[in-house]
């Protein structure tokens, strides 16, 4: 019951409901490095996982935990990255929480050659009906921004 007021209150408290991600592509070893932020109120409403908030600020540090797999889950299922049509699997290589704030940081493998890249963020699309998920791509020379939302969850980005 205390868990559900402190959910409550936490979302009453911050009424804008937007994640940030960046997608930096890293040629040297072809891959593309991730980092999101997400309120972390909205992050333990979004992922469903009651025991999250101690898993968290217990402070995950690495693979050793059980629970770290679920959270691992929990990203390659709401963030994915199709490159030439093929999606590529994320890999969770830090989670930091402060000031309310959950940031984490993804490694995603690209390959060599990049055609097009589709950015699906399905990050509380299915709690907010206002949620806006904010995604800048930047490879190479290109760079563009996008607003995804409940209504457009994924955008393809044609690289020239």
């Amino acid at each position: 019951m205390l868990k559900t007021l402190i959910i409550a209150f936490s979302l009453i408290a911050h009424p804008v409901h937007v994640s940030l991600m960046s997608i930096d592509y890293d040629r040297n070893d072809g891959s593309f490095k991730v980092f999101l932020k997400v309120y972390y109120d909205d992050f333990l409403v979004d992922s469903g996982m009651a025991d999250a908030n101690e898993i968290l600020l217990n402070g995950i540090s690495g693979y050793e935990s059980p629970e770290t797999g679920v959270v691992d889950e929990y990203f390659n299922n709401k963030l994915m990255i199709i490159v030439n049509e093929k999606q590529v699997k994320g890999e969770l290589l830090m989670l930091n929480l402060a000031d309310g704030e959950l940031s984490v940081n993804m490694l995603f493998d690209a390959g060599r050659r990049i055609n097009t890249v589709t950015v699906r963020n399905l990050v509380m699309t299915d709690l907010y009906d206002d949620q806006a998920n904010m995604v800048i791509l930047k490879i190479d020379d290109f760079e563009e921004g996008v607003k995804l939302t409940p209504e457009k969850t994924e955008q393809t980005f044609k690289i020239k």
